[in-house]
């Protein structure tokens, strides 16, 4: 059995929901469609394809080969347009997986920029803030939020975000300013899920002292800019990146705080599962990344500039009676 061949008809047969239209579109009969679908079952020992009179649908191993056999053809395809051509045109679907608020407010706007200069390469995004293992889960590439790079995957930066603690005036007027970062500890904080530090917040202040104080979260949220709508709300103070954030910062509606203390930065990266036979359309895709972000956005804090900050809340007058 061919077996290049038969996950051909296999892909061919469940893009189309038939083995007659598959036939049509394979120039073949079909009689041999179903000849491949049958010994590439038996070969694998596993049915595959529900099948009934009126319509076909994917068993559990069928829906995990289908996806797996579109790859396979893909890299077979590129591989072919190598060998064939000095020039590899980037072609295919690019599955790509990003953090929900940055890929809507930051990539969103790239994508029809690609889209035009590459109209050969399908574009399927899934957004998530939970850490998807991208080989595991049939990624070309990722968009993380990361302190620290991946460990086993290739990866480039595209940009740095400033990690800003911060609320909303309105929280400051009733509940007082904190000064230095114990005083959060007695503060109403709006944690994220998946933040590493769970409820501890870091600082380094100006002397390069480590600080780190625990918290007491009132709300958890998935999602920044979840947490980011309790803020504004004056429902607590918050930390998040500049990115997401930094509009809010500059139009007065969160107030960054602590002063003189300063939590580490995080970088927005790209992550791909290996640097070794890079298809062209994850390489087109990073360098068109890394080209959009080579400007510092307009969410950029740079690391040395002075971010102002609210000023003390009022002591109260203590009665006398």
């Amino acid at each position: 059995m061919d077996r290049l061949r038969a996950f051909e008809v296999f892909a061919t047969v469940v893009g189309r929901g038939s083995f007659t239209r598959a036939a049509d579109a394979l120039d073949t009969s079909p009689a041999n469609v179903t000849r491949y679908i049958n010994e590439l079952e038996a070969h694998l020992g596993t049915r595959l394809l529900n099948r009934s009179s009126r319509k076909l649908s994917l068993t559990e191993s069928g829906e995990a080969l289908y996806e797996r056999s579109k790859s396979i053809l893909e890299e077979v395809a590129d591989a072919e347009a190598l060998a064939s051509s000095a020039t590899l045109q980037p072609r295919g679907r690019l599955r790509i997986n990003a953090p929900v608020s940055f890929g809507i407010r930051q990539l969103a706007p790239l994508w029809p920029r690609f889209m035009q200069a590459y109209p050969d390469v399908e574009l399927d995004i899934a957004l998530s803030d939970r850490v998807v293992d991208i080989v595991e889960e049939g990624y070309d590439l990722a968009i993380r939020i990361s302190r620290t790079g991946p460990a086993t995957h290739a990866a480039r930066k595209l940009a740095t975000s400033r990690n800003i603690v911060c609320a909303a005036p309105a929280y400051l007027k009733k509940h007082g300013t904190p000064q230095v970062p114990a005083d959060l500890a007695v503060h109403r904080c709006l944690g994220y899920t998946y933040a590493a530090t769970a409820n501890e917040w870091h600082f380094v202040d100006e002397e390069a002292h480590s600080h780190v104080v625990k918290v007491n979260y009132v709300m958890h949220a998935n999602n920044g800019d979840t947490a980011r709508e309790a803020a504004l709300a004056g429902q607590g103070v918050i930390w998040q990146p500049a990115f997401l954030i930094g509009e809010d910062l500059r139009e007065g509606r969160l107030v960054p705080l602590l002063p003189g203390y300063r939590m580490p930065d995080i970088d927005v990266l790209a992550v791909y599962p290996s640097r070794r036979h890079l298809s062209a359309k994850v390489r087109v895709m990073v360098d068109f990344l890394v080209e959009a972000f080579k400007a510092a956005p307009a969410w950029y804090v740079p690391p040395d500039a002075a971010v102002p900050t609210a000023a003390p809340a009022p002591a109260r007058r203590r009665r006398v009676k």
